[in-house]
């Protein structure tokens, strides 16, 4: 891959976007302060930052979803404009494309029924549309990044990555010079398992061989080193640092996005202490879904991992022990003795607390205030003499707002408005606040900074002392690897693998995850 390693050679390309002088407030807030950033045309540009940092709000004033504060400047491919006039129109004619990691596709449409919505239906003298050229088209876009994937086929029975590839071919396919066109990936690997990154990284370096160029976000630094030319990392709404790929290292951009902090104060390590009496939680036989027969157990002060390839079953046995789906055979046992879990209020009533993959979907009420979201499921704690004590209900979740370190613009912000790492600590808060004797995390800390991910796992850690369990499904193998003490392998609905973390690396793991038998393993 050829990449720009050098100030000069950086210098000395064109400007494909400049941000000058650009702020932004909430509420007498600021939450960007007078950035002033140059991206280089036909290069792979990387902002990184910790939660709060500023990067989701850069992303929608370039949009045009934010109006600047008045008096900074926004230029894209020599479209300029006071920040504070910048909108969608003005950024769609200027080249901007943003692929957001929901990527806005229809599943019940084809790919490219999909493409005509994005870039209108080609259509025939007599006003239909012509499928041909609408094919042909979709082929071309998807060609030309090397993406093989059938136009005709319906977009829900994709890949992952597959979707996430062909958001990026629509929105090149938007203008016939996509050399010109500037591509936004907002966290464009988060929901992806480590097998199908790669897939999706060739597809980037394909725009950047094209002459696009793309402007990338992301909280997985190993990628990003692998990707970008340049790095630019934002703390605390103040751009601190831009510096091409190769003069840095992982441990140099954690000490930007943290303020020199020891990397080691946020990457910690350790196992927790585990009980050796009898399991706390235990599952016999239990089959649904794609499970089948599954048996495990998690002692008290344990944290158990749960690997596996998409389809293996992981969220099924959360959700299953939460009793969002109900089993076909099997028990579950809480301290011994057999738990009837026909629906959720049931399972929280023995002790479980879920935080589910999806947050946004599952486990936020994005238009409500944060101090709400958290306390939504203590309500009847907060009820006396036939009145709601509302003072005390919004006390007590700005406690543990506090607590959990949840930065938010403003006490009755909707919590659509945190980063992702603040509404992940926000849904933890939430559940933690019950004092569950088992924790099930599904993919906890996917989509958020390595600052907002050490605090989650220290959160976990802590709970679990306590004399608490916890059962982590994670696609990040580092994650369970840094996490867990044990570490189950799920294959074809079935526990194929059981190792203890310290046993194991990455690779290793993502063999078990993926080969029935380690007889042919060096």
């Amino acid at each position: 891959m050829t990449v720009t390693s050098s100030k000069a050679e950086f210098a000395s390309r064109p400007s494909a976007v400049v941000l000058d002088g650009v702020s932004k407030t909430f509420d007498g807030v600021t939450v960007l302060s007078d950035l002033s950033l140059r991206v280089a045309a036909g290069t792979v540009h990387a902002i990184l930052g910790g939660n709060g940092s500023g990067k989701s709000t850069t992303l929608k004033l370039l949009a045009g979803v934010y109006a600047a504060d008045p008096g900074g400047r926004i230029e894209v491919a020599g479209t300029a404009r006071d920040a504070s006039a910048w909108a969608p129109q003005i950024a769609y004619d200027s080249g901007l494309r943003f692929v957001h990691q929901d990527l806005g596709l229809v599943e019940d449409l084809t790919v490219m029924e999909n493409f005509g919505l994005a870039n209108g239906f080609p259509r025939s003298r007599l006003g239909g549309i012509r499928w041909s050229a609408l094919r042909r088209d979709a082929v071309s876009a998807l060609g030309s990044l090397g993406i093989r994937v059938d136009p005709r086929r319906k977009v829900g029975v994709l890949s992952p990555s597959e979707k996430t590839m062909v958001a990026i071919a629509r929105a090149l396919g938007t203008s016939r010079d996509g050399a010109n066109l500037t591509i936004v990936l907002d966290e464009p690997t988060a929901s992806l398992p480590a097998s199908e990154v790669d897939l999706l990284l060739e597809t980037i370096r394909a725009c950047r061989r094209g002459g696009q160029t793309i402007l990338y976000v992301s909280h997985r630094l190993p990628e990003v080193f692998d990707i970008a030319d340049t790095i630019s990392v934002l703390r605390d709404g103040r751009l601190v640092a831009t510096e091409p790929t190769a003069a840095l290292n992982e441990r140099e951009v954690i000490s930007f996005m943290t303020g020199n902090a020891p990397v080691d104060s946020v990457t910690p390590r350790g196992r927790s202490s585990v009980d050796l009496a009898d399991p706390l939680l235990r599952v016999e036989g239990l089959s649904t879904g794609p499970l089948r027969e599954v048996d495990l157990a998690v002692r008290a002060g344990e944290i158990v991992g749960l690997a596996g390839l998409s389809g293996s079953g992981r969220s099924s046995l959360l959700r299953t022990l939460f009793g969002v789906q109900k089993p076909t055979g099997g028990a579950i046992l809480i301290d011994g003795s057999r738990a009837e879990l026909p629906g959720p209020a049931d399972a929280i009533e023995r002790g479980f607390a879920l935080v589910p993959e999806d947050r946004k979907r599952e486990g936020l009420f994005l238009d409500r205030p944060v101090w709400e979201n958290i306390s939504t499921v203590v309500l009847a704690r907060y009820w006396r003499g036939g009145f709601f004590r509302r003072r005390a209900e919004r006390a007590d979740s700005a406690g543990l707002m506090e607590r959990f370190r949840i930065a938010s613009p403003g006490p009755d912000a909707p919590i659509r408005a945190l980063s992702g790492g603040n509404q992940q600590k926000a849904v933890l808060a939430r559940w933690l606040r019950t004092g569950p004797r088992v924790v099930l995390l599904d993919e906890p800390t996917q989509g958020v900074d390595v600052v907002a991910r050490a605090e989650i796992h220290s959160l976990v850690r802590a709970h679990v002392r306590s004399g608490c369990a916890a059962l982590v499904a994670s696609s990040d193998f580092d994650e369970l690897l840094h996490l867990c003490d044990r570490i189950l392998v799920l294959r074809g609905g079935r526990v194929a693998e059981e190792r203890d973390a310290s046993d194991l690396d990455a690779d290793r793991l993502s063999y078990l995850t993926q080969y029935k038998s380690e007889a042919t393993a060096s």
